[in-house]
């Protein structure tokens, strides 16, 4: 991988994600999507064919991220330029199956590093709000963009571009003495791998602190938890179960109502 092609990718791994300088409807639900990541990297590589092949194969895989309540289980954008881009450089007389098991590995390792990074980038924009807080008191507002634009997006920048640099770099350096293993070292892997557990922890936190309302709802995550873990429910089997009991409660509920209605 030469380097203008390190540069290029790593740009776009930058502009799909989620509040870059081209916007979200651009970036992150345009140029963050497997298909159209696939079809860019293999633009750059050279490889439109393989490229899009894989990419499919991410679409599909993905094609349920979400980033609920800021709850983000994998950056969709790293996953699918880094693990395009490494299917591309180590697949190389493979089939398309190997190729788009090298994709799935290396979409993995972009996935935890953008989740990561993605933490650090909301850790780092937090000071952003001391500044703006203290323009918009004085009433320079005309300095509003500072924190808001200029300092924000090089924060964005700097946690996508240069990450994805240095692996795309170590990626071209393992594949030109063909060792795959040196790409990343055992012990980065198994810390990716707990931070990641870690962050898929929270992220359920978030989603839960949002839905659980009141005190009973715990008991209704409760029963579809023990549906799926204890009695092998399918999700949608499960969702049919909810569904029949949100009818049974409406009905329910209605009837009572009514009756207090007639009492009155």
């Amino acid at each position: 991988m030469q380097i203008y092609q390190i540069i290029l990718i790593a740009l776009f791994v930058y502009l799909g994600s989620i509040g870059s300088i081209v916007g979200n409807t651009i970036g992150w639900y345009t140029l963050g999507r497997p298909l159209v990541a696939s079809l860019a990297v293999g633009i750059i590589m050279g490889d439109v064919q393989t490229a899009v092949l894989v990419g499919i194969a991410l679409q599909i895989m993905y094609m349920g991220n979400v980033t609920p309540g800021g709850a983000v289980a994998w950056d969709l954008s790293y996953a699918t330029y880094i693990g395009v881009a490494g299917a591309l450089v180590f697949g190389k007389g493979l089939d398309t199956t190997q190729v788009i098991g090298l994709a799935v590995v290396f979409a993995g390792i972009g996935g935890l590093i953008g989740q990561i990074m993605w933490n650090i980038s909301y850790a780092l924009n937090l000071p952003l709000n001391v500044v703006a807080h203290k323009y918009a008191k004085a009433g320079e507002t005309k300095k509003m963009f500072v924190p808001n634009l200029v300092l924000g997006q090089l924060i964005g920048f700097a946690c996508r571009f240069i990450p994805a640099v240095i692996l795309l770099t170590s990626m071209t350096a393992a594949s030109a003495q063909g060792d795959f293993a040196s790409i990343i070292p055992g012990w980065v892997t198994t810390a990716l791998g707990i931070f990641g557990g870690m962050m898929a922890a929270l992220g359920m936190g978030i989603i839960l602190s949002f839905l659980l309302k009141k005190k009973y709802h715990i008991a209704i995550f409760l029963i579809g938890f023990i549906l799926v873990t204890y009695f092998n429910l399918s999700t949608m089997a499960v969702a049919v179960v909810a569904i029949l009991a949100a009818v049974l409660y409406y009905v329910i509920n209605s009837g009572l109502e009514a009756k207090k209605g007639e009492t009155i």
